[in-house]
């Protein structure tokens, strides 16, 4: 866990769900709400006012939408992580927001534990995923017409080496950071991986690798 405080900005409409969320920020020291949001847009003002670490965000909000939110605070320059928090485990729900680059998706019927859990696997640049959320995605991606192997998928040495470390959950700005190269690079080869696996996003990447047992 990292030393550092955590910030966190928290987008729902639903004040008791918000209030519950805050409650739950405050029982960690490492954790500190800087903002909340009742709306989408408010939240995108704050987001980028604010600068937070990490963003909860919900799906099914009136107005702007959690998906469009999401897809609006990934247009931007921020580096905020962002943890769709919902009620929802549909799996047409859960395959949009991490095809729309969320970094993390959990449900509000988690245990607490288990959602702050998540959030410190977060701000360590780990993929969130509650346990129910991670079986629905790799049922989806079971029925899809991904590569059967790693070695059908014809990845360079260097696209399994990364493609290693995603599936054990790192950022992008920590795989460079390991890897002692730029974060553009890791970008790069990052969408090429994700190219050949035949799959859109590095958290559906690293679900693909963890099933086949590619792990660092």
């Amino acid at each position: 866990m990292p030393d550092e405080v955590q910030t966190i900005l928290v987008i729902d409409d639903h004040p008791l769900m918000r209030k519950g969320i805050l409650q739950l920020i405050a029982m960690e020291s490492t954790l500190r709400l800087v903002g909340e949001a009742g709306d989408g847009r408010r939240g995108l003002e704050l987001a980028q006012q604010l600068r937070p670490d990490l963003i909860l965000l919900d799906l099914n909000m009136q107005g702007l939408s959690g998906l469009d939110t999401l897809k609006a605070l990934k247009a931007t320059d921020l580096d905020a992580r962002v943890i769709i928090l919902t009620v929802s485990d549909s799996e047409e729900d859960v395959v949009a927001a991490l095809r729309f680059g969320a970094d993390g998706y959990l449900l509000k019927d988690m245990e607490p534990e288990d959602v702050l859990r998540c959030l410190h696997a977060a701000a360590q640049g780990r993929i969130a995923l509650g346990e129910r959320v991670a079986a629905t995605l790799a049922d989806a991606l079971r029925r899809d017409s991904q590569p059967k192997s790693l070695d059908s998928a014809r990845l360079t040495e260097r696209e399994r080496e990364i493609l290693e470390l995603i599936a054990t959950g790192y950022s992008n700005k920590v795989i460079a950071r390991k890897l002692k190269i730029t974060e553009g690079t890791v970008k790069v080869h990052v969408k090429h991986l994700l190219h050949k696996l035949d799959l859109t996003s590095r958290v559906e990447a690293a679900v693909w690798a963890v099933k086949r047992g590619v792990r660092s």
